[in-house]
C-alpha cells in the first residue's frame, strides 16, 4: 500500500513556523512542542494565554500560536493571576527558567501557588542562568561550577540548591506537581502526560498546577549536547528526583491537606 500520502509527524498547531534561538543541544524546543501537543489535544488552543518570562524564553511569544504576554523578570505569576482571575474561562499558564521563578519571582509563584490560583506554571530547571551569562541559580547543585562560582558552588555561603516542587508541596492549597525530564524518549513520553494533566485539571477548574522539567544547558555547562545528558542523568536528577509530589487523584501524595 502506497503510504507515501501519510503524513506521520506534523507540527503542532500551537507551535508557529519559526526558526529556534535557542542553543544546540537545549531542551526548551521539546518542551515547547509538548505544551503546544498539550493545548492541540485538549482542543484549548483557542482560548489559550501564555506569560512569557525575562530568560531564555523571552521570545516564547514567536513560538506558540496563542495569546502571549510578557512579563518583567519574575512577576509572571502575578501577571498570570490577574488575567485569569478576568478571564477564568481562559487556559493560562506561564512558562518560567529557575532564574526567573525561584529567585526574583520565589514570592509571586510561592503565594500565587498558595491562594490556590488556577493557573498552569511550566518550570524550566536548568540549574543556572541561561540567557544572562551562566550565573549561579537558586538551584545550581552544590560543587556546581558557574560565571559567579567559578570554584564551584559552595553550599556553606550559599545554602543548599532550592527543590521548588517540595517546597511548594509543603504548602496546603497547590493540588498538583511533578518534576519531569525530557532528554530521552521515554522521559519525554512521562513529561507529555504530565503537562497534559496539568492543563486538564485547569480546564475543569481544580487547582493550581506546576511541571517543573529537568532540562539542558549545554552552553552554560560548558558540555557537548551528549555530555549534558549524561550530566542531567547522573547529577541533576539524582539531587532533583523525578515523580509526582502532590495530585488531587493521589490523597497519599498530600499528607490529608488537599
Amino acid at each position: 500500500m502506497d503510504r507515501s500520502d501519510k503524513t506521520i509527524f506534523a507540527r503542532p498547531e500551537a507551535l508557529t513556523d519559526t526558526i529556534t534561538h535557542y542553543c544546540p543541544g537545549c531542551t526548551h524546543g521539546i518542551i515547547h512542542r509538548l505544551v503546544a501537543e498539550a493545548l492541540d489535544s485538549l482542543g484549548v488552543r483557542e482560548k489559550a494565554l501564555g506569560v512569557a518570562p525575562v530568560g531564555c524564553s523571552v521570545l516564547a511569544y514567536n513560538y506558540f500560536n496563542c495569546d502571549f504576554l510578557e512579563a518583567p523578570h519574575g512577576r509572571a505569576p502575578a501577571l498570570a493571576t490577574g488575567f485569569k482571575r478576568l478571564r477564568p474561562d481562559m487556559i493560562v499558564f506561564t512558562y518560567q527558567g529557575d532564574g526567573d521563578l525561584a529567585s526574583i519571582g520565589m514570592s509571586e509563584i510561592i503565594h500565587s501557588a498558595n491562594r490556590g490560583e488556577k493557573f498552569t506554571t511550566i518550570f524550566v530547571n536548568n540549574a543556572v542562568y541561561g540567557m544572562t551569562g551562566g550565573q549561579m541559580a537558586p538551584t545550581t547543585l552544590a560543587g556546581q561550577i558557574t560565571t559567579t562560582c567559578p570554584m564551584g558552588r559552595n553550599v556553606e555561603q550559599t545554602g543548599q540548591p532550592i527543590r521548588m516542587v517540595e517546597l511548594l508541596s509543603s504548602l496546603v492549597t497547590p493540588a498538583y506537581l511533578e518534576r519531569v525530564a525530557v532528554h530521552t524518549p521515554r522521559h519525554i513520553l512521562q513529561a507529555k502526560r504530565a503537562i497534559t494533566k496539568a492543563f486538564k485539571y485547569q480546564s475543569e477548574g481544580r487547582c493550581f498546577t506546576l511541571i517543573e522539567v529537568l532540562s539542558t544547558c549545554p552552553t552554560n555547562w560548558g558540555k557537548t549536547p551528549e555530555e549534558s545528558v549524561k550530566w542531567l542523568e547522573e547529577s541533576l536528577m539524582s539531587y532533583y528526583p523525578l515523580g509526582c509530589k502532590k495530585d488531587p487523584e493521589k490523597p497519599e501524595l498530600n499528607d490529608g491537606t488537599v
